[in-house]
C-alpha cells in the first residue's frame, strides 16, 4: 500500500517559517564566529559599558588629527566644570601636538592611547600588533610623564588576537555603548539627541575631538546641560571600571546589537 502525507496551507507556512529561522540563526553564528570566541569569559573582552546602579557616565574624546576642535572642545569642559573625561590619542598626533597633550593633561583628564598608524589592526600580524601599541606607549608616556593603559583601537577595530596582545602588554580595550555619530556631522540637535536619549548608567560615551567633527563643540555644552538635568556625574574611564569588578559587556546583547544597526543604517 502506498502512503503519502497531506500537509495543510498552515503546516506548510509553518514549515517555511521555521526553515528561514533556522537559516537565519546559522547565518549570524557563521557572520559572528570571530567574535564568539572574543567575548568568551577564558578571554580578554572589549569594555563597552560597566555594570552599577550608580548614575555615573564616562565622556570619551577619540583625536587623531587636526588641532582646531581640540581647544574648542577643552574649553566647553572647562566653561561647564567638567573635571573628568577621557581622551584617547593617536601617538603620532600627539608628537606633532605636544602643546595639546600638555593642556589635556594640564585640565586632568585622563589620557589613553589610541594606538600609532590608524588601521584596522585587526589586519595586522600578531607582531605588528604589539608594534604599534608599543610604539604608541612610548611616545605617550615621554609626553605625558604617565604610562597609559586604556586604549581604544583605531577605527573601534579588533579581534580576539588584538584583545590578547592589549591584554599581555597590561591594556584593557575601552570600547562604547553609546555613539554621538558626531564624526559624520548630522547636526548638533541629532548629536545632542543620540548621547541624552541613550545615555544610562555606567555608560561610555564616543565622541571626537579631530579637525573632521565640526560640530562637537557645539553640541557638547547641551549634552552636559541634559546629562546632568538626567542626575549623572562625569567620571574618566578608569574611574568608571573602579565600580565594577565585572570588565563592563562581555557578551553583546540584543540592545547593544540593535544600536549597532542603527548605527549601521545611519539612524
Amino acid at each position: 500500500m502506498n502512503s503519502f502525507y497531506v500537509f495543510s496551507g498552515k503546516k506548510i507556512k509553518r514549515f517555511i517559517y521555521l526553515f528561514a529561522a533556522a537559516l537565519l540563526a546559522a547565518g549570524v553564528v557563521y557572520i559572528e564566529r570571530g567574535n564568539i570566541t572574543v567575548f568568551s569569559e577564558a578571554a580578554p573582552s572589549a569594555i563597552y559599558s560597566v555594570p552599577t546602579e550608580k548614575k555615573l557616565i564616562a565622556l570619551t574624546f577619540d583625536i587623531s588629527w587636526g588641532e582646531k576642535r581640540p581647544e574648542p572642545i577643552l574649553k566647553v569642559l572647562e566653561d561647564k566644570k567638567v573635571e573628568k573625561a577621557t581622551f584617547f590619542l593617536s601617538s603620532p598626533w600627539s608628537k606633532t601636538h605636544p602643546e595639546i597633550v600638555t593642556s589635556i593633561k594640564a585640565s586632568g583628564y585622563e589620557i589613553g592611547s589610541h594606538g600609532h598608524k590608524h588601521v584596522n589592526y585587526s589586519t595586522l600580524s600578531s607582531e605588528d600588533i604589539r608594534k604599534q601599541i608599543t610604539t604608541a606607549h612610548g611616545i605617550l608616556t615621554d609626553l605625558t610623564g604617565k604610562e597609559p593603559n586604556l586604549i581604544r583601537m583605531p577605527n573601534g577595530d579588533f579581534d580576539k588576537r588584538v584583545l590578547q596582545v592589549a591584554s599581555d602588554l597590561g591594556y584593557k580595550v575601552i570600547q562604547w555603548d553609546t555613539d554621538s555619530l558626531d564624526w559624520k556631522n548630522p547636526g548638533v540637535q541629532n548629536i545632542v539627541s543620540r548621547v541624552t536619549t541613550k545615555a544610562h548608567a555606567g555608560d561610555i560615551v564616543l565622541l571626537h575631538a579631530s579637525d573632521s567633527c565640526k560640530q562637537t563643540h557645539e553640541a557638547l555644552p547641551i549634552i552636559i546641560d541634559e546629562l546632568r538635568k538626567q542626575g549623572y556625574e562625569f567620571v574618566t574611564v578608569s574611574e568608571l571600571l573602579s565600580q565594577s569588578s565585572a570588565e563592563g559587556k562581555e557578551v553583546r546583547d540584543s540592545a547593544w546589537l540593535n544600536d549597532r544597526l542603527e548605527d549601521a543604517a545611519g539612524l
